[in-house]
């Protein structure tokens, strides 16, 4: 009996490893589809289906766990406003393929081509816009106001009162929680907002009442608008260099080598298969997540068989159709209070590329790149016209690289030349 029993812990050991990862990465995964106005369940089941695809790609050797990305938040919004939520999975899948572009080239060139196109001083600058560029968004909805500030929701004082407690929970537990709980600020965050939000009368609860338990997610098909297209590429360039700080990540944290086995070309084609295939059900984009990454640290759970089973409950979860309903009731300011941390976390991640990758601020081009850059995406900057435009991340993108490319590197400054000049006359002289 006892050796059946440590078999039946063994054979479900994996699958509950399984959920738990899931568990860890669902506070982000569900909150970026909430906000962009996507479907959480469609969100659940790309996530699954981009996990899986990854798996194949890599040949199921990288412990990694795949779900929608930050970094096409804004993007998202904005295309979804101008051009439609068809449009905009169209212009995603496109971008996915600009991934699969990329991993061609580095089976091509080596991963040093990469980092030679896009050094810390344009990666840090990007990423920093892609939080900064959405800390409106956080702060409207932190006091009870759509996204854009275009209406209001809720009152001010309610709205406070339910933003401002989730915000310090998520950051108490962020800091101060041990052990797993210390994955998940952003669960612990919507709970207690959720809660506080409930006992005020601000969460609806009608659409779940009248909804089924299980049902097929809303789906939709992508539409191919070139404007659209043209817009959403080069968002994909940033988080096409953090894949690369994730896969080293999980590498330092299961001590093997993925950039060489299965190779960065392998990870690279898997995450952009898997965002074209979210945008063909209507998901957001897939990216590793350093949540899971830290529980596979903490788990030790090394078994890439983990994460099949936490995209397997991914997909059923998706199908629970009153699930689905009841993320769609979490008021705005609950979401606010976290996006406050949740977006300064990603604006300081630029900011942390930059001084690891010992960019030197006192060198002229370092700063006019980081400096015109910074000004573009938070002042709102568009270049084009009313028909298409760039605007935000993806204009960043383009420009952080354009003067990367153009400016060129210091030379010695003239003044340091005759310096170290006259120090050697001296040496010459103290040694006739």
């Amino acid at each position: 009996m006892q050796n059946s029993g440590e078999t039946l812990y063994r054979g479900w050991r994996l699958p509950l490893a399984g959920l738990q990862m899931l568990f860890v990465a669902f506070g982000a995964l569900v909150l970026v589809p909430l906000i962009t106005g996507l479907d959480p369940s469609v969100a659940l089941f790309t996530a699954g289906i981009g996990t899986l695809i990854f798996q194949l790609s890599t040949k199921r050797s990288v412990p990694v766990f795949l779900a929608s990305s930050f970094a096409f938040i804004a993007p998202i919004m904005f295309s979804v406003q101008m051009w439609g939520q068809a449009a905009t999975m169209g212009a995603l899948f496109c971008a996915g393929l600009l991934y699969v572009f990329l991993a061609g080239m580095v089976a091509w060139r080596g991963p040093g081509f990469l980092h030679r196109l896009l050094p810390p001083v344009v990666t840090g600058s990007i990423i920093m816009i892609i939080g900064l560029g959405l800390a409106p968004v956080a702060v409207n909805m932190a006091m009870g106001k759509t996204g854009d500030a275009s209406a209001v929701l809720f009152p001010y004082a309610d709205a406070m009162l339910v933003s401002m407690p989730a915000l310090l929970t998520t950051l108490l537990v962020a800091t101060l929680a041990k052990g797993i709980f210390r994955l998940v600020p952003i669960l612990a965050g919507v709970a207690v907002g959720y809660a506080i939000a409930a006992f005020m009368g601000m969460v609806d609860l009608t659409a779940v009442d009248n909804s089924s338990w299980i049902q097929v997610p809303q789906f939709i098909m992508p539409e191919f608008h070139l404007a659209a297209i043209l817009f959403m590429l080069p968002v994909a360039i940033a988080p096409a260099i953090e894949h690369i700080g994730d896969v080293l990540a999980i590498g330092s944290v299961t001590g093997k080598n993925y950039v060489e086995k299965p190779g960065l070309h392998r990870t690279l084609l898997g995450d952009g298969l898997a965002t074209s295939a979210a945008s063909l059900f209507g998901g957001p984009p897939n990216t590793t997540y350093s949540e899971v990454t830290g529980a596979v640290m903490l788990t030790k759970a090394f078994n890439p068989v983990v994460m099949t089973w936490a995209a397997v409950f991914a997909i059923v979860l998706a199908f629970v159709a009153k699930f689905g309903v009841l993320l769609q009731t979490v008021p705005t300011p609950v979401m606010g209070g976290i996006l406050i941390l949740l977006f300064g976390s990603i604006a300081a991640v630029g900011m942390n590329i930059l001084i690891k990758g010992k960019v030197d601020m006192s060198t002229q081009r370092n700063m006019v790149i980081v400096a015109t850059t910074l000004v573009f995406g938070i002042g709102g900057m568009a270049v084009g016209s009313s028909e298409w435009h760039l605007q935000g991340v993806s204009l960043c993108a383009l420009l952080a690289i354009f003067l990367n490319l153009v400016l060129p590197h210091p030379q010695p400054e003239a003044d340091d030349l005759h310096e170290e000049q006259d120090i050697v006359e001296d040496i010459l002289d103290h040694s006739r």
